[in-house]
């Protein structure tokens, strides 16, 4: 299950940047930005890693046909990232991996999830990825978060040299998925709105030009709240940030200084950019955007604040092989998470009660999900009483449980 596409996208989009944003006719990108006190903060997530012994074998994502997660070195499996996630290697179709997630989410101030989302057509890993999507949304659901979906035009030229997809039906194909979100997700209560539509973001240029979005978003039976990459196309209401390699920090406050003129904007906040793909042999890595001790990550978040955005993104959750995860990892910890936790005390809701030790709450449940010997109704009640901020109770059930592991 290879999705070829994806280590190329950076360099996609760094071709396809321009300095000028633009946004056509009919839209409402003239208008002065909208002031929002109280941004929605959401996590870019990829729901693309298979992982033994949920499944069996490993998937390209931890392997880039060039690592081999069953080799070990002091416990410590060979993966396709400069970093390790602080559960190990998973799998996304786990639903206790998902519900540690998103309890992290929650716990750390995050409102919820914008997922990468490739389609519909059972091609490379595309049917596992929307398989992955449609468990990560029950769960999101089953948690109180929201979410909202990054569309990867990409997927266009895979299913064309595929021969899944005449070239001339590439904009009635993505009508039609958008559709099918229309149909099953843009909907529910869970599902991200902006002044009464849904978010949806498109992932780069490969598959439809500027003409043919604005075709696609005039097709539709009802108004989306669209955003591109990088610049505002037309049809779109603003465009949505993401890390460039080659320009780096300095990258933020130009985005902020473009976005102005567009109805509405999406800045990024990332703690970094380390690939791994020299190392894969996948293709040459990109240049570094450096940690610097967690000041990428506390720099680009305050931007991203000061911008008075009503949506902000962290990019990403979990994109280990470009190592811009703020996931708990065994180098990092939950340091960045423990920032969020403070600036939405700042920024969002200073009543905000969650504390450091307790990001630690999610981690041992999962851990005793994981031994398959405690009653799973037991182990959600404190899912409960997590997402409740009944931080102290939730504690105290999962001692009482650890005393009793054999």
């Amino acid at each position: 299950m290879i999705d070829s596409t994806r280590p190329h996208r950076i360099l996609a989009v760094s071709l396809f940047f321009v300095m000028t944003a633009f946004c056509g006719a009919g839209t409402l990108a003239n208008q002065p930005a909208e002031v929002s006190t109280s941004p929605l903060v959401l996590a870019h997530y990829m729901p693309w890693y298979t992982a033994k012994p949920f499944r069996n074998q490993w998937g390209w994502h931890w392997t880039m046909n060039h690592f081999d997660p069953e080799l070990q070195t002091d416990s410590r499996r060979e993966v396709a990232s400069k970093y390790y996630p602080l559960i190990g290697p998973y799998d996304s179709g786990d639903t206790d991996v998902l519900e540690y997630h998103l309890l992290l989410m929650k716990v750390a101030g995050i409102d919820g999830v914008i997922v990468d989302w490739y389609g519909l057509t059972d091609l490379h890993d595309y049917k596992v990825l929307h398989d992955n999507t449609l468990r990560l949304v029950e769960q999101v659901e089953r948690l109180g978060m929201k979410f909202a979906i990054c569309y990867e035009d990409q997927t266009l030229p895979a299913l064309i040299k595929a021969n899944r997809l005449d070239p001339k039906d590439r904009v009635d194909h993505v009508v039609s998925e958008i559709e099918w979100m229309a149909s099953h997700w843009f909907t529910r209560n869970s599902y991200v709105q902006l002044e009464d539509r849904p978010v949806l973001l498109s992932f780069g240029n490969a598959g439809l030009t500027n003409p043919e979005w604005t075709q696609a978003i005039g097709k539709l039976k009802a108004p989306v709240a669209y955003f591109s990459e990088h610049i505002c196309r037309d049809g779109a209401i603003g465009g949505f940030d993401w890390p460039i390699p080659k320009q780096g920090v300095e990258r933020t406050a130009r985005f902020g200084d473009i976005s102005r003129q567009w109805q509405s904007s999406i800045p990024v906040v990332f703690p970094r950019f380390v690939d791994i793909y020299s190392e894969a042999k996948v293709r040459d890595g990109y240049p570094p955007i450096e940690d610097n001790d967690g000041k990428t990550f506390q720099f680009s978040l305050q931007h991203a604040f000061a911008s008075k955005a009503p949506l902000i993104q962290i990019a990403t959750w979990n994109d280990w092989g470009e190592g811009t995860n703020i996931e708990p990892s065994e180098e990092f910890g939950y340091r960045d998470l423990e920032v969020l936790q403070q600036a939405r005390r700042q920024h969002i809701d200073a009543t905000f009660s969650a504390k450091a030790e307790d990001l630690r709450l999610p981690v041992a449940l999962f851990r005793l999900r994981q031994l398959k010997i405690h009653n799973q109704e037991h182990l959600s009640a404190i899912a409960k009483n997590i997402v409740a901020g009944r931080m102290t109770l939730a504690k105290r059930q999962i001692e009482f449980l650890e005393a009793k592991k054999p």
